[in-house]
């Protein structure tokens, strides 16, 4: 079966040997010294234009970033390495590669202003908060590069690999909200990094060993192999973990909104001079704006109509055009009609 999977993935004319897979992805093979300050250079320049297109919430500028995507080449390498049962120096790269993009966010965080919402900006709050599709991406991109970079005939798709997966943007994010003190938003950041790392290497190894380069590799400890792969199962079950919560939670928060958004049409349907033009989402608490030529309708009915679909640790408030602002229950308390 391995065979069959092997010839459909890599026919044997596009194969690419492995001493040229090893080239490639090794920074210490060949020309090392060029390869490895080629690699610095570009991350370097991928850090600086990620964290501009960052804090200028520029999904052009960030793509930029994505499409030079120098870590790929040390990550893509791990797999290659657990696949051939050695070492090659890919990690310490990768290590040392974090804490550079990591640095040049901080240093540009200090761009922003002191009371910047970090939130209002949209490259940062998409990747402060991943969720399990955002591992199954990484996965799907992981498995994609690995045949692209085995194969002599698809290397065109190695730049759209690079834009599907997200690796020095969301660092880049990491440094700029531990610049600013925001440390729970650089954490989310910094899990979207790992499980796109922990994706590709995973897969990848498991790409380069079904294609047949673990079996031409001279070093074969068969239980080296085994406990690399023990280990990093485990690490994406770890993040795996946080994956899966903030998608829950992130369902249920839809569906909250949702109900309270049909809730609150239904409270001003009697009301011809009122309208819901939205129900947003901050956290625990959530806003329903509401546009009207006179005062808001009376919010006992919505409260009433809320308790049974909204939890009550939610907080709600209602806000009107002409600046009326309706406290429906706090954070955690029980609800008051006001």
């Amino acid at each position: 079966m391995a065979g069959g999977i092997r010839g459909r993935l890599l026919p044997e004319q596009q194969r690419r040997t492995l001493d040229e897979l090893t080239t490639d992805l090794d920074l210490r093979e060949g020309d090392a010294r060029s390869k490895q300050s080629a690699f610095w250079t570009m991350l370097v320049l991928s850090a600086v234009i990620a964290s501009a297109g960052i804090l200028t919430d520029s999904t052009a500028t960030v793509i930029g970033a994505m499409i030079i995507a120098p870590l790929s080449t040390p990550i893509m390498g791990i797999a290659l390495a657990i696949a051939k049962r050695e070492r090659n120096g890919s990690l310490r790269f990768v290590a040392a590669g974090v804490v550079l993009v990591v640095c040049v966010g901080v240093l540009f965080s200090l761009f922003l202003p002191a009371d910047y919402d970090l939130l209002s900006n949209g490259q940062i709050s998409g990747r402060t908060s991943p969720g399990l599709l955002d591992m199954i991406a990484a996965m799907a991109t992981g498995l994609a590069g690995a045949v692209a970079l085995a194969r002599k005939d698809v290397a065109a798709v190695l730049p759209g690999v690079a834009i599907a997966i997200s690796l020095v943007p969301p660092l880049a994010v990491v440094g700029v909200c531990l610049g600013k003190g925001d440390v729970l938003l650089a954490l989310g950041a910094g899990v979207l990094f790992l499980s796109n790392l922990l994706a590709m290497v995973l897969t990848g190894s498991l790409v380069y060993a079904v294609l047949g380069y673990a079996e031409e590799a001279i070093n074969r400890d068969e239980r080296s192999t085994r406990r690399r792969y023990t280990i990093l199962v485990v690490l994406c079950v770890i993040v795996l973990i946080p994956l899966i919560a903030n998608s829950a939670a992130t369902y249920l928060l839809l569906r909250y909104t949702n109900d309270a958004a049909a809730a609150a049409k239904a409270w001003v349907s009697n009301d011809p001079g009122a309208t819901v033009t939205g129900v947003t989402n901050h956290g625990l608490s959530m806003t329903i704006d509401v546009q009207t030529s006179g005062e808001l309708p009376p919010t006992s009915m919505l409260l009433s109509d809320l308790q049974g679909t909204v939890p009550d640790f939610v907080g709600i408030t209602v806000t009107s055009t002409r600046g009326q602002v309706v406290e429906l229950r706090s954070v955690g308390f029980p609800s008051r009609t006001r």
